[in-house]
């Protein structure tokens, strides 16, 4: 199952999911570096990163349906690795945020190529189950590259993590290239040369509701996370360092929740969902009541990462299957979406954040849910009258 194929994906979603996480918990390493400027200020970056992985995944992902995933993720890679090492060297704030744009264009198509990637690998009935193994590079993200970021810049310096991040991408796409070689796995994926574009993705039945849901879900996550690391150092006063052991749990939780994806598969995704989108609110409001105590966070982050890894998987598995021939135009309007939540969470959380802290962001967070929750009756519902009506 976890074939060399299979764990290049997952590598290459830990090391943009590094980059899109590690500001965060070292917010205020990085902050010292540029006179005048705070942890929040450098918050703007990741903005950027969203902003731009929104627009380069609603451009440039439908491309992947007809150049191939393999090849645009080679292609994202290799920007990866470029914009790591400008924002490693970057002398100022701005140039920051450039290097951050530069990642975005890369993260809009390595992600959709690597879901899609996993959707053509999957064998028949473990869909889930294969895709939880992809997602793992999120945890990866956070146990190891998050975590050890935060360690870096706390020890060392900042920059070192953003260029250790370059040189693992580098490394993964010479991976790639070893595989494509020497891996027969590679010849199941789909076939390309389909021309596809934003608005033929948006004419796929279910689409706007399966957009809705991931919206409703990532929306209240970034708006948490993106000032957790600044509660937890400037409200709590602890060092990087320590401030990492939530993303540490909360990415041991991520990567836990693979022992309930084949549950997923059993069930059924429509049974599922609602209870799974339930949990990530109450999730939310315990956040909320804990905000002013370390070890509550710390205990509540590992179940935060177990129901986010369940709710992610749920959402792209259910955007993967709607229409096989067009996985690079859909995931790449799911990762505009998302990202866009990644700005929402980044800008539209700031002032809650500023007036009333992290306690009324997490409270907040759980009325974003709703959403989804209600997508999740209906379609349990939905489920329920098919197995009573079966055709």
């Amino acid at each position: 199952m976890f074939t060399f194929p299979i764990f290049l994906l997952t590598a290459s979603v830990a090391i943009v999911g590094s980059n899109a996480l590690a500001l965060s918990p070292i917010a205020g390493a990085v902050a010292r570096s540029f006179p005048g400027i705070t942890a929040a200020d450098v918050m703007v970056a990741s903005a950027a990163y969203g902003i731009a992985t929104a627009a380069s995944a609603l451009l440039l992902a439908p491309s992947i349906d007809k150049m191939g995933a393999k090849r645009a993720l080679e292609m994202a890679l290799i920007l990866l690795a470029i914009a790591m090492l400008l924002t490693a060297a970057a002398p100022s704030l701005w140039l920051l945020c450039g290097g951050q744009v530069l990642a975005g264009i890369a993260a809009g198509i390595a992600l959709p190529a690597s879901y899609g990637l996993s959707a053509e690998l999957a064998p028949k009935g473990q869909e889930s189950k294969t895709l939880g193994l992809v997602l793992t590079g999120w945890t990866l993200s956070l146990v190891i590259g998050v975590s050890l970021s935060a360690l870096i810049a706390d020890f060392f310096h900042w920059r070192g993590a953003f260029a250790a991040m370059g040189l693992l991408a580098v490394l993964i796409l010479l991976g790639l290239k070893f595989a494509s070689s020497r891996e027969k796995t590679w010849s199941v994926a789909a076939n390309y040369n389909r021309a596809t574009s934003p608005l033929t993705a948006l004419r796929v039945p279910g689409i706007l509701s399966g957009l809705m849901v991931s919206a409703a879900f990532m929306t209240p996550f970034y708006g948490v996370y993106s000032y957790l690391g600044a509660h937890l150092q400037e409200a709590l006063g602890l060092s990087p360092a320590i401030a990492g052991i939530v993303s540490l749990l909360y990415g041991i939780g991520f990567g836990c929740a693979l022992f309930f994806t084949p549950f997923i598969d059993r069930h059924g995704s429509k049974k599922v969902a609602v209870f799974v989108f339930i949990a990530a609110g109450l999730i939310y409001l315990s956040i909320a009541l804990v905000t002013a105590s370390f070890y509550l966070l710390v205990a509540f982050s590992f179940f935060w990462g177990l129901i986010n890894h369940l709710g992610l998987n749920l959402i792209v598995g259910r955007l993967t299957a709607l229409d096989p021939g067009q996985r690079g135009a859909i995931m790449g309007l799911n990762s505009t979406v998302t990202y866009l939540c990644v700005f929402i969470g980044a800008v539209g959380f700031r002032p809650l954040y500023e007036l009333s802290g992290l306690s009324v962001c997490a409270l907040v967070a759980s009325l974003c849910v709703l959403p989804a929750i209600i997508d999740g009756l209906q379609r349990r519902r939905e489920a329920g009258q098919a197995d009573a009506n079966p055709a």
